[in-house]
């Protein structure tokens, strides 16, 4: 079941991603980009959830507004803990998990591996 997608709170959060990223326009239009993969269905939710917070990392209201984009079941926590400010909740109907909005050794930033990409 999906709940329909509230478009002003939508709007704005893309003009606060805006904003927040006005002198780096790049991460922005990654964040476009994400968008649109995740709706020409290349990547799930939970893809789309761990590319949203690797990309947001540092910036918990970011993550935590990326929640006006997901179906009923599925809810992204960001830490309360300043000692651990990194670790986000993810809630799907499959259950709760606990990840981090750190970057991972094998998966940059700039660029996400798509099937048939040679590795440098």
């Amino acid at each position: 079941m999906s709940r329909p997608l509230n478009v002003t709170d939508a709007l704005c959060y893309l003009d606060d991603v805006k904003h927040q990223f006005a002198e780096k326009p790049e991460v922005y239009n990654r964040f476009l980009d994400i968008m649109k993969d995740f709706k020409s269905q290349q990547i799930d939710i939970s893809g789309a959830i761990g590319r949203v917070s690797k990309l947001f990392h540092g910036n918990p209201p970011l993550i935590q507004g990326f929640n006006t984009f997901l179906p009923v079941g599925y809810r992204i926590d960001v830490s309360g803990d300043p000692l651990d400010p990194n670790t986000i909740t993810v809630t799907t109907p499959q259950g709760t998990t606990t990840q981090t909005t750190t970057q991972s050794s094998n998966t940059p930033l700039s660029e996400d591996f798509k099937p048939g990409a040679s590795e440098l």
